[in-house]
């Protein structure tokens, strides 16, 4: 008998042990990112996302929801998230069979940036795949959901780029399909801090601009 699994009661260490998922030690963004000067445009419309976010954090907890509306949603678009052929998804229910034992894993991703192929052949690239926690919530909680999610497409590349955020806080990932799947956690980025603004942003960019291999 299959036991199914809701991804949101897994522990990180269930992660490991459930996906074969090694954790090897941090890397930096330069490791694997190309990162670009800010524009003084971005540099002004960056400010004025990281001002609207602190207004609502300086009253009070924020909401998962408003979280992806006052910063994810115009860090995206400013990003190029929303250019073709980059196309997003939310919601997304995902099931994952664990090899050797009789478990099946499901849950549902918050969003996903796919780049959509030219081809009806070829799969469709998951460039990033994120979890949003409210503001109240360390961003550590989210990291085993993210995970989870993550890995389901290296079925089909050899990896992807993952984050998990609060809002206020940052955490990208990299999974990459090996003899065992790994990952490695980057720095912690704060938005309410210029220089981790800055790099979040650019970090941003660099992954959407990532080919359809990596």
């Amino acid at each position: 008998m299959t036991l199914t699994v809701e991804v949101s009661s897994l522990s990180l260490n269930d992660v490991h042990r459930f996906l074969k998922l090694e954790k090897l030690s941090n890397a930096s963004f330069t490791d694997f990112l190309s990162l670009e000067t800010l524009s003084d445009f971005e540099q002004q419309d960056l400010l004025r996302i990281r001002n609207d976010f602190d207004r609502y954090l300086s009253a009070g907890k924020i909401s998962e929801g408003l979280v992806k509306f006052l910063t994810i949603a115009p860090l995206m678009r400013l990003a190029g998230f929303y250019d073709v052929p980059i196309r997003l998804t939310m919601e997304d229910s995902i099931a994952i069979a664990v090899e050797d034992e009789d478990r099946r894993i499901t849950g549902r991703m918050d969003i996903l940036a796919i780049n959509s192929p030219q081809s009806n052949i070829a799969p469709p690239f998951w460039v990033l795949v994120m979890e949003t926690k409210n503001s109240a919530v360390e961003v550590g909680e989210g990291l085993p959901q993210l995970l989870t999610y993550a890995f389901k497409s290296l079925d089909q590349q050899p990896s992807v780029w993952g984050l998990v955020t609060n809002g206020l806080r940052y955490q990208f990932v990299y999974l990459k399909r090996d003899e065992q799947p790994i990952y490695q956690s980057m720095p912690l980025l704060n938005l309410n801090e210029s220089p981790g603004a800055t790099e979040l942003l650019q970090v941003f960019k660099a992954i959407c601009k990532l080919p359809n291999f990596q």
